[in-house]
């Protein structure tokens, strides 16, 4: 993954995180302000109620609010072992819960009183483990009708349903509310985290598989350079001819091993499309880009050069780093196919940049006069948020053989 892709990943995650900050104690304290608030200033509503709920309402904001900014600072919200809250301000919250839902219950007002405790039950889940943050909202659930259904029964009032019903669907309700924009963070942080080593980790595998062959090379040699002048040495006194033939060797073989290791280090380099096509495909993915490739089993065939290879491989590259660093891309499409005797190599992504200067770069422009030079072209255009990267060679070198030509619409 590009370093331009992680870091658009992490300034997202931080806005989302600034906006966790606002929205989670700011939905709270506005569901208190409304419906408890419209309550407190509803004038049918005797003085006597109304003057304590006022008071447990500012404090009950005020302590919804506290907890629900620490427990923010404390994710994951799938911690095992989470900090638990303050037991001072949970207690505070849960004192002015009891005088919110007990004045509007002793007014028979059986949709207004769950809706502090309820809030302050899902604040305490928010704290707790899995297990027991189930266990608590489930309890909750159950034990919400019997305060209403209570007093239902006990004024004959005839809304029992509605004094049972209501209550534990809200709990469950709030509860789902409150934890699910904590999930959809806690979540969107764990993917950018598993994306960040998974980029960390295909650049430690292509070093070890790197380092892998050249062991198996040097290994081989060294050993046997080894082997053979621990002989020479034996050989100095008994048989100096012999000896100087074995040392000849070990110079022939230090000579191999050194061409050999170059050659390695030149292949690892070496740019070639197959290898790009299959990186910009990992990575892209990797990036969270919903990547589609179309390849025309006519491109494998005999008569495509090394060199042809090497630069198309070199504008796959290129392609792949503008989509990383100069696009919020969505969607990306490569397109590799032989036409009329020509290679050509399309590479299309949505969610570019609105200044074409920045993804057109220095990097195309070079490649365009590589592949000009080369009897081919490279041309790129912006059309909206779409960017496309279109590269033409010739199929053969002049002295290749000529397979037999694909039929049209082979490469489907």
């Amino acid at each position: 993954m590009g370093d331009g892709s992680i870091d658009r990943e992490a300034a997202g995650l931080h806005s989302l995180g600034r906006s966790m900050w606002w929205t989670v104690p700011g939905m709270t304290a506005g569901v208190l302000a409304v419906f408890v608030g419209e309550w407190v200033l509803d004038g049918d509503v005797p003085l006597w109620a109304r003057g304590p709920a006022a008071v447990a309402l500012a404090v009950e904001v005020w302590a919804c609010v506290v907890l629900l900014s620490r427990r923010l600072a404390l994710l994951p919200v799938s911690d095992p072992h989470p900090g638990g809250p303050p037991l001072g301000r949970l207690a505070i919250a849960a004192g002015a819960a009891v005088v919110l839902a007990a004045l509007p219950l002793a007014l028979r007002d059986y949709g207004l009183w769950p809706v502090a405790p309820a809030l302050v039950v899902a604040i305490v889940a928010t704290y707790l483990p899995p297990r027991r943050r189930r266990l608590l909202i489930a309890g909750a659930v159950v034990l919400a009708p019997l305060p209403g259904g209570v007093v239902s029964l006990a004024e004959g009032d005839g809304e029992l349903a509605y004094a049972t019903l209501f209550p534990a669907g809200l709990v469950a309700f709030t509860a789902w509310v409150t934890l699910g924009p904590l999930w959809a963070w806690d979540t969107a942080r764990r993917l950018h985290e598993a994306r960040r080593l998974e980029a960390e980790l295909a650049v430690r595998e292509e070093r070890l598989r790197f380092a892998a062959e050249l062991h198996d090379i040097q290994g081989h040699h060294l050993q046997v350079i080894a082997l053979k002048s621990e002989l020479a040495e034996r050989l100095v006194e008994l048989d100096p001819a012999r000896a100087a033939a074995e040392m000849k060797e070990v110079r022939r073989l230090s000579a191999d091993a050194l061409g050999d290791t170059r050659a390695v280090v030149q292949g690892y380099r070496r740019t070639t499309l197959d290898d790009e096509i299959t990186n910009a495909t990992r990575v892209l993915a990797a990036a969270g880009i919903d990547v589609r490739t179309t390849l025309d089993p006519a491109a494998v065939a005999p008569g495509l050069t090394d060199a042809a290879r090497h630069l198309l491989g070199l504008v796959m590259r290129e392609a792949t780093t503008n989509v990383l660093r100069h696009s919020r891309a969505g969607q990306a499409r490569v397109d590799y196919r032989i036409e009329g005797g020509l290679a050509r190599l399309r590479v299309a992504n949505d969610g570019a940049e609105e200044h074409p200067a920045a993804l057109e770069g220095t990097g195309l422009r070079s490649l365009a006069e590589r592949l000009g030079a080369a009897g081919g072209e490279l041309t790129w255009n912006h059309d909206s948020d779409r960017f496309a990267v279109t590269a033409v060679l010739p199929a053969k070198s002049p002295h290749a053989p000529h397979p037999p030509h694909p039929t049209d619409g082979a490469a489907r």
